[in-house]
């Protein structure tokens, strides 16, 4: 039978040839194609997003864009070019950033040479900035608050992965301007925490917030608050999305002034704010196991997927109309609901292809459930099976989906847990990286011990490097040193590796 068992699968083309623990590189590969989330392109690091993903881009999309509006910040499209010049006036913020290195540009057009480059936007602060100058003038005109749904283009070269780092990828990023800096300090946190809902409610993917150093905070800002991921996998530490306050260097930069309410002049306080389909990526890796992908019902764009199951002399239309008709029912009550009534697939090819995408809820219909007037259902997460009378199909259902949500958050929060680890000195934080933990130490807050850290953990590995200070900060005894120095420590920070 394990022979035959082999060939079925053979002949099926499912299945998983790698496994999330043995080859984790790998295995992500695998599922992002045969879940139907991306397709390679011929051009390295650019992915074709699948309807697959592309929903669930939408329902975060969705759900972000009604929050926004709700704080009175409105959508607007710059374009997609920025003028050398521009991006030259920048090189405080760029030496950050390393245009040379990342960005794109257009040099032709046809066969002649352009007479200056344009290049393709990293991100739209220098393509913004100059007309909020010109639409800033005195304190009515404040705040200005805007946003853009957009593509980016990064020229990467390092290690392109589907999601996590690609050549273009879809983002929003929020742009404004205030009178002082109390507002735009309060925006940041607000804007943060819709990002942990993001991660937490919709993705189920527990996030740290806080704070990033002064070395890893993005060039040219006042200060970047972030939440992280983490990938117990890897040992990796991911940035989720990150809300910055920019303070005035770009009102400098950019002469962004208006007329405050006593007539003097004054400089605005900006916020930048993004996140991006990387987000898709960390739900992939954090929930994803070795039947392929694990959606959490909130975002999953089928949540349930029935399957008739008929026998050879069964009632097959009997089975194909309890099928419909359950799905109707789901469907009426607001649940995302599908049969798979293809003929020329086996039941048992079904429940692997819809495995393999993740959906969160499986019913089965066959003649037995039929004549009992019931639904199996089968859940994704846990593979445990339940008989459901068909009259209570639908609140059953609902509640199954909320345990699902609920149970992959708290299952990926107990992983997360586990690998979080808090050390003192430089031997164990050594040994805990080695570890592929995320590590909690006391730390002295200068960038120079940063640095040293990152040079002296280079390796096959990547070096670690400072991941955030949770806004969460446990007790700091008075004497307490820095793990990596030995001075004074003044806060908590996470270090790991990261992606």
């Amino acid at each position: 039978s394990e022979g035959k068992k082999k060939e079925v699968k053979k002949e099926t083309g499912l299945g998983l040839s790698n496994k999330k623990d043995d080859n984790f590189g790998e295995w992500y590969s695998e599922v992002v194609v045969h879940g139907e989330m991306i397709e390679y392109y011929d051009i390295s690091g650019c992915y074709i997003l699948r309807p697959w993903a592309m929903s669930i881009w939408e329902i975060l999309q969705n759900f972000f864009d009604a929050e926004i509006k709700k704080m009175k910040i409105k959508n607007c499209y710059f374009p997609l070019f920025v003028s050398s010049g521009v991006l030259q006036k920048e090189k405080d913020h760029i030496e950050g950033f390393a245009p040379e290195a990342r960005v794109a540009w257009v040099t032709k057009s046809g066969e002649s040479q352009l007479e200056m480059p344009i290049a393709i936007r990293p991100t739209s602060e220098t393509v913004m900035y100059p007309y909020f100058s010109k639409w800033i003038r005195g304190h009515r005109d404040l705040p200005l608050r805007l946003n853009q749904w957009c593509n980016v283009v990064r020229w990467e070269f390092s290690n392109p992965t589907p999601f996590i780092r690609s050549r273009e990828f879809l983002w929003q990023e929020g742009h404004t301007a205030f009178a002082t800096k109390e507002e735009a300090d309060s925006e940041v946190l607000e804007i943060l925490e819709l990002y942990r809902r993001i991660y937490e409610e919709f993705l189920a993917v527990p996030v740290i917030k806080g704070k990033k150093s002064e070395h890893e905070k993005f060039a040219g800002g006042l200060y970047t608050t972030t939440v992280e991921a983490f990938v117990p996998n890897t040992g990796r530490g991911i940035q989720g999305a990150t809300s910055h306050c920019l303070g005035q260097n770009f009102a400098k930069m950019f002469e962004i002034n208006f007329e405050n309410e006593k007539g003097d002049k004054a400089m605005v306080w900006q916020n930048s704010w993004a996140y991006t389909t990387r987000t898709i990526g960390v739900m992939i890796m954090v929930h994803g196991d070795d039947k392929g992908l694990v959606l959490p019902p909130r975002v999953a764009s089928i949540q349930v997927i029935v399957i008739p199951v008929p026998y050879k002399d069964a009632d097959t239309r009997g089975i194909f109309d309890a099928c419909s008709s359950a799905v109707k029912s789901l469907v009426d009550s607001g649940i995302r609901a599908e049969a798979d009534f293809r003929e020329n697939y086996s039941p048992g090819w079904k429940y692997s292809h819809w495995e393999m995408k993740g959906v969160p809820l499986r019913i089965e219909i066959g003649p037995k459930d039929l004549a009992n007037n019931q639904v199996r259902a089968v859940r994704r997460d846990t593979s445990s099976k339940h008989d459901v009378p068909t009259g209570e199909l639908v609140e059953r259902v609902k509640g199954i989906l909320d345990d699902v949500q609920e149970n992959l958050f708290q299952a990926a929060k107990r992983k997360l847990d586990a690998c979080i680890q808090s050390v003192h000195t430089w031997d164990e934080f050594v040994e805990a990286l080695g570890q592929k933990r995320m590590i909690l130490a006391p730390w002295c807050d200068e960038e120079e011990v940063e640095k040293e850290v990152k040079a002296r953990t280079k390796g096959e590995m990547g070096a670690a490097k400072s991941l955030c200070s949770p806004f969460d900060q446990p007790e700091l005894p008075d004497g307490t040193l820095c793990f990596a120095s030995g001075k004074p420590a003044k806060k908590w920070t996470y270090w790991g590796r990261s992606y």
